[in-house]
């Protein structure tokens, strides 16, 4: 293990640079906008002008009653501008949503995205090993940097890859899927702006359960005698009208609500079912449309691709299909026509032709949602990989636990990161890492976790090479006490540890990374119980660090010759100040700046003369 190392060359930012990439589309979007918003303006004064000229020949007609063409004409040439403003309009909130997916770009590559995304807070669990103590979810978290989906499914499949380690066949199957949708910034912006929604859309958790249920409300049979007796009813309308004899109407129509009644609540159920399935769908539908339109070379991305063609029927086709079938159903809220809708079962035909879409395509909708997920996550991770052009992809292996890293930083910080090298592996298990306050310890080994949860959901990591095996990352940084549960803050750290500890009986080695061990408790016990907790974790095959303030935790590498090291930060004075250069350093660190730092606020540090 060598001490710190500087930051690779940055990517001249040439052409093909993100932020280049990403300021140029900047500008020919904010041209576009530019170009459609003169439109917009021109398309309100048409129609403004045209509305006047109607209501003047509607005027004329009323008080002369004749001419009434150009009141006909007048009109029709305001539904057409409103369509075709709303079009323009339509075109302007696209553009407006690009550019806001290259703003947040620029923003992610300028260290200003923290807080602005979505950061998965509800996938956060307090029992997980090291989601929170690697800021893995909530606001400024490693979700939130790579979060650029737009579905649920998409979310839930990004979280759940930064919250296990992938077998390393998987891993490298991504990690080729990433490399090739690296460069494809548009497949990006597409699959961003695709909807009329910013945020997340889709939650599958009434899609699918509709899609798989058994559930019918009719049959075929019903669906046509229902058409008869609707086609009977708007008959007998027409008859009574032309011969004016109403009583065939009279009697169909008592005997449709008759029918009707019957089978009201379970229509009512099977409507009220479709109309909660079916929101969002346009994004579905057209997200699907994009994947479809893709071509992949990566046998993951084919995989993909494949799994969404059932039927010969393109999936986006189908969703589009329900689509228009819950909107058709929406129809029996408007209170203009529920009151015809109602005799010609109206509202039973659409249902049951969804309980027949169901039949058909049901069972391929977890399949298409879980496709629609992983390619969205895939896209994040590539567009993480755009961004950062400098960082290293990480080279997994299975079996003997290592993690062998040059130039590695924290994937939060900015670039401009102080970098060191670290290798764990080949016989050194532990490293006991000392040094004052403020001086990086609690980032670098937040940063070596980090990278290792990246690596194995494969994304690439910030460092300049990075050798690793498959490994269970337990982490105790940041416990917290419950004042709720009743649990103090070293229960709460030694319950932690019982994790971290039950992880090691598994079959991937644990990478183990402790912040201020045992701090809750004596310094005898603590120096006692750490050696304890981490002879255990060496003796079970795991690697790690344990950070300290107490030097009396340094003395553990000496009962332990081979496996475990000492290494420290260190603080120096410069400028009448104290000042930190984050470099790993082997030894036992020789500082102490605590008092200096109470000085430093005005709190008393030295007894008065």
């Amino acid at each position: 293990m060598t001490s710190g190392s500087n930051n690779p060359a940055q990517a001249n930012p040439g052409v093909d640079s993100p932020r280049a990439t990403y300021l140029e589309s900047i500008r020919q979007q904010q041209a576009q906008f530019a170009i459609q918003q003169r439109w917009d303006k021109r398309l309100g004064y048409a129609k403004l002008a045209f509305l006047v000229l109607a209501a003047f020949f509607l005027v004329r007609f009323v008080h002369e009653l004749h001419g009434l063409w150009p009141l006909f004409v007048s009109a029709a040439v305001v539904v057409i501008l409103a369509i075709v403003h709303e079009k323009v309009l339509s075109k302007i909130r696209r553009i407006q949503t690009i550019i806001r997916f290259y703003e947040r770009g620029l923003a992610r590559l300028e260290n200003r995205w923290a807080g602005t995304g979505e950061g998965g807070e509800r996938f956060l669990d307090p029992a997980h090993p090291y989601a929170r103590d690697l800021d893995i979810f909530g606001s400024g978290s490693l979700f939130e940097l790579l979060c650029t989906v737009r579905t649920r499914a998409g979310e839930e499949t990004l979280a759940r890859w930064l919250s296990a380690p992938a077998p390393l066949d998987v891993i490298r199957s991504r990690q080729a899927a990433t490399q090739e949708l690296k460069s494809r910034t548009q497949f990006r912006e597409k699959l961003f702006t695709a909807g009329d929604r910013v945020r997340a859309g889709l939650d599958p958790g009434a899609l699918i359960p509709w899609a798989e249920s058994s559930e019918s409300f009719g049959s075929r049979g019903l669906a046509l005698l229902l058409a008869v007796f609707g086609m009977l009813w708007i008959a007998s309308l027409v008859f009574g009208v032309v011969r004016n004899d109403f009583y065939p109407f009279l009697l169909i129509s008592f005997t449709n609500l008759a029918i009707r009644s019957r089978f009201k609540k379970q229509l009512e159920q099977s409507a009220d079912a479709v109309e909660e399935a079916v929101t969002d769908l346009d994004l579905l539908a057209e997200i699907l449309t994009i994947l479809q339109a893709q071509h992949f070379a990566s046998p993951h991305l084919v995989q993909l691709q494949s799994s969404l063609k059932v039927h010969g029927t393109p999936p986006s086709a189908a969703i589009k299909k329900l689509e228009r079938i819950g909107r058709n159903l929406e129809q029996r809220h408007n209170r203009g026509v529920s009151w015809f809708l109602v005799f010609v079962f109206y509202s039973a035909q659409w249902a049951m032709m969804a309980e027949a879409w169901r039949r058909t395509y049901g069972p391929h909708i977890r399949s298409w949602i879980a496709a629609v997920g992983e390619m969205e996550a895939l896209a994040a991770l590539s567009c993480y990989a755009f961004e950062r052009p400098e960082d290293a992809w990480p080279e997994l292996s299975d079996g003997t636990a290592c993690f062998d890293a040059e130039g590695l930083a924290h994937p939060l910080l900015p670039s401009s990161a102080i970098r060191n090298d670290l290798k764990l592996g080949d016989g050194l298990q532990l490293i006991i890492l000392s040094g004052p306050n403020m001086s990086g310890k609690s980032t670098f080994v937040r940063g070596i976790g980090v990278n290792a949860v990246l690596a194995q959901c494969g994304a690439p990591v910030r460092a300049i090479r990075l050798r690793m095996s498959r490994l269970a990352v337990g982490a105790s940084i940041c416990v917290l006490d419950s004042l709720q549960g009743g649990v103090s803050r070293f229960y709460a750290e030694i319950k932690r540890l019982k994790l971290i500890s039950d992880l090691t009986q598994a079959s991937i080695p644990v990478l183990f990374l402790l912040d201020e061990l045992l701090s809750g408790t004596n310094s005898h016990d603590r120096l006692e119980g750490t050696s304890l907790v981490v002879r255990s974790l060496v003796d079970h095959h795991a690697i790690g660090l344990v950070t300290t303030h107490d030097l009396a935790l340094a003395r553990i590498p000496e009962s332990m010759p081979g496996a475990a090291q000492n290494f420290h930060f260190e603080d120096h004075l410069e400028n009448g100040g104290l000042a930190f250069d984050f470099k790993l350093k082997p030894g036992v660190v020789q500082t102490s700046n605590a008092l200096k730092l109470m000085e430093s606020i005005g709190l008393p540090a030295r007894p008065k003369q």
